[in-house]
């Protein structure tokens, strides 16, 4: 058993946590920059260096992984086994197949709009729209390097607990009405979905990767850069009296704080990563990532234009609701998990 503990240890240490890298870079600001890791600069240039090239890594490959599996399920694919489940069934799995799509909620409206206009029920849609940008498999891996696989774990059943419960009160409260008239007329074209060879998908697999690095390259540095200047250059003081447990308010303002950001998960964890280790509640930290993956501000403005103010409202209300929910919950618990 040692051995076992031992060896998934390693693998966990070097594969996830990277501290081989950690240690380059170590020896890159020590040794050429001539700047101790310690003090505030060496710590900013070594925490920015070894986060940035320690994501682009994960995320290359994680997404490789995940567009390889996704090749498996295009969308005419995926609305064919949607529409043949109904009820709560059909919200768990709406949120399942979400975290096989790495997209960010902006990218997952185009998505949302084809499934409604393939008649698919409205619950079920936005358990997927909920939970396609805030959980996936690559976050849940690049979450176990930061975090560990408590922390992750943790995120993920609460995402899709968050997506399952939002499709289902939508779905409960007939909304159907409140989706603009425009994507019903959408004419659903029933492609025969083309059956993909090994070489076919290892490409879409590459194509994937260059193309969301290109789109979320800049948010990753603005994320690891912000990490950086609250790891070593604000005061803990100030960041425990503004979100830290001496504040009731705390999961309050980092909802609202994170709304109107646009980022994905992977631009988000550098600054939860430095949060965390200013002694921010667990929640609080959670519930800021959530806020700014669920409910992006351009996302939420993609959206007025596909639902009415009043299901707009309600499905807004309802995940921040959710989000608070789960930020206060885990402030609570959160010795579980630390």
């Amino acid at each position: 058993m040692y051995i076992i503990e031992q060896f998934f240890g390693f693998l966990n240490n070097q594969l996830l946590k990277m501290t081989w890298l950690y240690e380059l870079v170590r020896l890159l600001v020590e040794k050429v920059f001539r700047l101790s890791i310690k003090e505030r600069l060496g710590g900013s240039i070594h925490f920015f260096i070894y986060d940035t090239i320690k994501i682009f890594i994960l995320l290359s490959v994680l997404i490789f992984i995940i567009s390889y599996i996704q090749s498996y399920f295009p969308p005419e694919r995926t609305k064919k086994i949607l529409g043949n489940i109904k009820g709560i069934k059909g919200n768990i799995l709406g949120a399942l197949l979400g975290t096989i799509t790495p997209f960010c909620s902006c990218s997952s409206i185009p998505i949302f709009i084809g499934f409604t206009a393939a008649g698919l029920p409205l619950g079920v849609t936005f358990s997927f729209l909920i939970s396609s940008p805030l959980v996936d498999l690559g976050s849940l891996m690049i979450l176990m390097s930061f975090f560990g696989i408590k922390i992750a774990l943790a995120y993920v059943v609460v995402g899709l607990i968050l997506a399952v419960i939002g499709g289902t009160l939508i779905d409960k409260l007939n909304m159907e009405k409140y989706v603009e008239g425009y994507v019903k007329e959408i004419e659903d074209v029933d492609v025969e979905v083309a059956e993909l060879t090994r070489e076919d998908r290892i490409n879409y697999s590459k194509d994937q990767v260059k193309f969301i690095i290109n789109k979320v390259w800049l948010y990753i540095l603005i994320g690891v850069g912000i990490g950086a200047t609250i790891h070593n250059w604000i005061p803990q003081s100030v960041i425990e009296n503004v979100i830290g447990s001496k504040n009731p308010f705390a999961v309050l303002l980092a909802t609202v704080v994170g709304i109107p950001m646009y980022a994905d998960i992977f631009g988000t964890i550098p600054i939860a990563e430095a949060l965390v280790g200013k002694g921010v509640q667990l929640g609080t930290v959670l519930s800021f990532m959530m806020a700014v993956t669920a409910l992006s501000l351009p996302s939420i403005i993609m959206l007025s234009k596909v639902v009415k103010r009043k299901l707009l409202y309600v499905f807004v209300s309802i995940v921040s609701a959710g989000i608070i929910i789960i930020g206060y919950l885990f402030n609570l618990y959160s010795y579980v998990f630390m």
